[in-house]
């Protein structure tokens, strides 16, 4: 395999996920805020695309009762 072209399965897949900050992350415990700002969410209402990854999926379901999820 040449050095320009590396095996990364995790970006292979090219799957998405669409999330949404529903709720102010005022009030939350660290590790939640902490997982939605990993996420890139800044601001409610702010929608991020990331990619469908074990890592991304346990922030989301850390944040759950605070963000909307779609599947593209």
């Amino acid at each position: 395999m040449s050095p320009g072209k590396q095996n990364n399965s995790k970006q292979a897949t090219g799957k998405h996920i669409k999330v949404t900050l529903v709720k102010s992350l005022a009030g939350q415990l660290r590790h939640i805020s902490a997982s939605v700002r990993g996420l890139g969410l800044r601001r409610p209402h702010h929608v991020v695309m990331v990619a469908d990854t074990a890592e991304n999926r346990g922030m989301i379901n850390a944040a759950c009762h605070m963000l909307k999820v779609e599947r593209n």
